[in-house]
Order: structure tokens, then sequence, then C-alpha cells
């Protein structure tokens, strides 16, 4: 059993008009196996809240702790966060040319185990874990999100997020432009690797669609940088009656 403790998480970013604080005290606690949806309108810093977590330089942190098995991960690069078992699927993953999918995977796996899986059982790992994903197998060897449509590097973040096992995963608007059909194979890809490693997941969304996929334990409001009310799958559905007027977007 492993827990992910945010605990009055506050975080500035540089703007034009001088340094601005996007998160005023973010409380929140994931365990192993619990699935988190995170909702909210645009800008209220959810995204902020998925990159300060997981080490991006552009993100300033005023004030608070990130726990990971009560160990401050704040504390470390984004190298070592990742290798201490937290994974961020991004929301426009970034294109690296030069460097093919399997070459990535491998070099991921083996800096976050401290070891080189072997080549006889990594290969077909890869291949079973593309082939739950509708991968083309000749993805394999293209380089990594390098003119993928969008739908396939969402579903590359999910290869990578089932190659690394995570206990941790965050996934910033995983749902983002997927039509109806890679919408249903990503979220299985989810479920797949929940099911699997037993990891928490913190799922950002805008939207109530994917969670009719990808069932959560609790839901959470996130409005101007803070949660503002917490519950359980229900919230999800009042969410999607009522939108986010009540709270004074």
């Amino acid at each position: 059993m492993s827990t992910l403790e945010i605990k009055n998480l506050k975080v500035s970013v540089e703007t034009a008009e001088g340094k601005k604080q996007i998160l005023h005290g973010v409380n929140l606690t994931i365990n192993s196996g619990e699935i988190h949806a995170l909702m909210g309108p645009n800008g209220s810093g959810k995204s902020t809240l998925a990159y300060a977590i997981a080490g991006h330089p552009k993100y300033e942190v005023d004030e608070g702790e990130v726990l990971l098995d009560g160990v401050d991960i704040l504390e470390g690069t984004a190298d070592e966060r990742a290798r201490a078992g937290l994974f961020l699927a991004m929301q426009y993953p970034v294109e690296v040319p030069g460097v093919s999918v399997s070459n990535f995977l491998r070099t991921a796996r083996t800096a976050v185990d401290g070891k080189a899986p072997s080549l006889r059982t990594w290969s077909k790992e890869v291949k079973k874990a593309m082939a739950d994903l509708r991968i083309d197998p000749e993805f394999a060897s293209r380089d990594l999100n390098t003119g993928f449509s969008g739908g396939e590097k969402k579903r590359h973040e999910i290869l990578q997020m089932r190659m690394l096992h995570p206990k941790f995963a965050i996934l910033d608007e995983t749902d983002s432009g997927l039509d109806v059909d890679a919408l249903r194979i990503v979220s299985e890809g989810v479920n797949q690797v929940h099911a699997d490693v037993n990891c928490g997941i913190m799922l950002i969304t805008h939207y109530t669609r994917i969670l009719r996929y990808i069932k959560p334990d609790f839901v959470h409001v996130f409005v101007e940088g803070k949660i503002v009310e917490a519950g359980g799958p229900e919230l999800a559905d009042r969410l999607e009656e009522e939108g986010y007027d009540r709270f004074d977007v």
C-alpha cells in the first residue's frame, strides 16, 4: 500500500505582469488502488497541479508538501520523482524526434527499475501491450509521437504507463481530442494498468464522458486553484447536470 499526500500546496508562475499564484493550498490524499477524478472549468489550475507535482521547472512551489510514502518528492528532480513511482500522462504529449518508441520505453523502464529488462520477455510484453491498445506494431520503430495523431499520442501515453508500472499516475485530460472509439480504447488501457499494478490514479478532466469508462472512487471539484467540494461518483453526475455555475466561476 502506497500513499500520495498533497498538503497545503501553493504554486506560482511568472507572467508578463509578474509572479502569479495559481494554486492556493491544495490538500488531497490518494491511496493505492484509488481513482480520484479532479474536475473543474478551464483555467482553474488543474494542469498546474499536475505539472507542479511532476516537477516542471516553470512552476514554483511557494508552500506545502507532496509526500509519496512519507517522502517529500518536491525536493527531487522530475526524473527522481518518476523513479519514485510517479507517472504523468500529458494533455499535449511532446514529440521526440530521433528517439524510437521502443528505445524510449526500454530506456525509461531501465531508469525506473535500475536495471535493463530481459530482451526476450520485454519484447513479448511490449507487443502484447501495443496489441491491447490497438497500436500498429510498426509504431515501435517510429520516433516517439512524431507525426502521430492526437489519439495515437494518447494511446502511447497509456502504453508508457503500462510499461513503467507506476505507484501513482496523473492523467491530465487524457480524454481531450479523442473520438468515441479512441476514448474507449484508452480507458480500457487505463483500467487494465490500474487492475494489474493497483496504482493510484488522479484523473483530470472537464467532462464526465471518460467517467463512463473509468469509474472513480472519489470526485473533487477544482475551482480557482483549490478543491472546493469532494464526494463520490454521484458528484460527477451533479456536475453534468448543473455545471460549475454554483461555484461562482
